[in-house]
C-alpha cells in the first residue's frame, strides 16, 4: 500500500510540474516561429477561426436584407436550397432566427402565406424557445428571479405543442424535434419523455450536430442527468460520427462541462481520454476544412490534449488553429493572449518535435 501511495505521489507531482510549473517557465522564451506557427504579432483575437467566403456573407446578408424589406420568399427559398443537409438546415434557421430577432414582420407574413410551411412553423417555435431562455437567463436554477422562472416555465408549452404541429406538417424533417429537445429540459421532462423526443429526432437524422448538443445539456449534471450519463453519451457520438461530421466534438463540450463544474485537471490524462482524444483529431481531419464549426472545437481539443499530456498532436492542433485565437479554452484567465501562448509554447517545446522553422502565411480577414 505504501508503495502504490507513492507511485500515485509521485504521478501527481508530475502533473503537477507539467500543468504549472513549466508551462509558465516555457511561456517566457517561446518563439513560435521555430516551431512553424505564426509569431505573436499575428494573432488575430476577432475570432476562432478564418472568416467565411465571401460569397457565403454575402449570401447571408443579402437573405437578412431582403427579410427586413418584406420578401419572405428568399429566406423560404434559402433554407429549402439546403436540401436534406439537415445541419446545414438548422444553420440556416439560426441564421434567420438573428436576423427575425431585429424584425420578424416578414416571418409573420410567411406564416400568413404559407401556413403548412415545416420551416416557417419551426422557426417560429425555436424563436418561442429562445425568447423563453432569455427570460430565464444562463444561471442556476437558485439564482434566477422567481417571476422569471415562473415566465419561463409558461412559455414553454406553447413552443413545445407549436413543434409538434409543426412535425406534422413535413414527417421526414427533423428541425421540430431538435426545438423539442431543446425545450425539453426547461419543461422539466422525465427521462422517458425525453428519450421518446430523442428517437424521433434521432430517427430523421442520426448525427445531427445541434441536436446531440442540447441532448448533452438534459443529460448534465445540472439538469437531468450525472457526469457519468453524459460522458457515456459524449463517447456514443464520438464513436457513431460520420465521416465528414463535426459530431465528435460533442466529446469536447462534455469536458468542458465538467471542467467549469469541476475544474478537472488529471481526468483528462486518463488513457481511455487520450484514445477518445486521438478518435476526434482524426475524424476532425475528414471534415470540410471550411466548416464554421471546426475551428471553435479544434481549440477545445488543443486544450485538451495539453491537459493529457499529449503535446506533439496538441502542436498539430495548433499548427491548423493558426493565429486565430478567439475562442474560450483561453479566455478562462485574465490574460487570454499568454494563455494562449503559454498552451502553444509547452505543446512545442514538450513535443520534442522540431518542425519546419518557416511558418504558413494566414490571411486575415476584415
Amino acid at each position: 500500500m505504501t508503495i502504490l501511495l507513492a507511485v500515485l505521489l509521485g504521478v501527481f507531482l508530475v502533473v503537477l510540474y507539467r500543468h504549472f510549473i513549466t508551462p509558465r517557465r516555457i511561456g517566457e522564451r517561446f518563439v513560435a516561429s521555430d516551431y512553424g506557427l505564426p509569431p505573436r504579432e499575428q494573432l488575430d483575437s476577432r475570432r476562432p477561426g478564418p472568416p467565411p467566403p465571401a460569397h457565403r456573407t454575402e449570401e447571408r446578408q443579402a437573405v437578412a436584407d431582403a427579410a427586413w424589406g418584406g420578401d419572405w420568399q428568399s429566406a423560404e427559398r434559402y433554407v429549402r436550397a439546403a436540401g436534406d443537409d439537415w445541419d446545414e438546415r438548422w444553420n440556416r434557421l439560426e441564421l434567420l432566427q438573428q436576423v427575425a430577432r431585429e424584425d420578424d414582420a416578414w416571418l409573420d407574413a410567411w406564416r400568413v402565406a404559407e401556413p403548412r410551411n415545416c420551416d416557417a412553423a419551426t422557426l417560429h417555435a425555436s424563436i418561442l424557445v429562445h425568447r423563453a431562455w432569455e427570460i430565464r437567463g444562463s444561471g442556476y436554477a437558485h439564482e434566477v428571479r422567481t417571476s422569471d422562472m415562473k415566465r419561463f416555465r409558461a412559455m414553454l408549452p406553447a413552443a413545445i405543442e407549436e413543434a409538434r404541429q409543426a412535425a406534422l406538417l413535413d414527417p421526414a424533417n427533423p428541425g421540430p424535434w431538435v426545438v423539442m429537445v431543446t425545450a425539453a429540459r426547461g419543461a422539466k421532462y422525465r427521462r422517458a419523455q425525453f428519450k421518446l423526443l430523442w428517437e424521433g429526432l434521432v430517427a430523421r437524422a442520426p448525427h445531427h450536430y445541434e441536436g446531440h448538443w442540447q441532448a448533452l445539456q438534459y443529460w448534465c449534471a445540472k439538469w437531468f442527468g450525472s457526469d457519468r450519463r453524459m460522458m457515456r453519451f459524449a463517447r456514443q457520438a464520438v464513436r457513431k460520427a460520420p465521416p465528414g461530421s463535426p459530431l465528435a466534438g460533442i466529446y469536447l463540450h462534455a469536458l468542458n462541462e465538467l471542467t467549469e463544474r469541476h475544474a478537472i485537471g488529471a481526468l483528462a490524462v486518463m488513457p481511455m481520454a487520450r484514445s477518445v482524444l486521438k478518435q476526434i483529431a482524426a475524424s476532425f481531419d475528414r471534415v470540410a476544412p471550411d466548416d464554421e464549426s471546426l475551428p471553435v472545437l479544434r481549440h477545445f481539443l488543443a486544450h485538451y490534449m495539453l491537459r493529457s499530456m499529449m503535446y506533439a498532436p496538441a502542436l498539430e492542433q495548433f499548427r491548423l488553429i493558426g493565429p486565430w485565437w478567439g475562442a474560450q479554452p483561453w479566455r478562462e484567465n485574465g490574460n487570454p493572449v499568454r494563455a494562449f501562448e503559454t498552451a502553444r509554447g509547452t505543446a512545442a517545446k514538450l513535443s520534442r518535435t522540431r518542425p519546419d522553422p518557416q511558418p504558413p502565411v494566414y490571411k486575415r480577414g476584415r
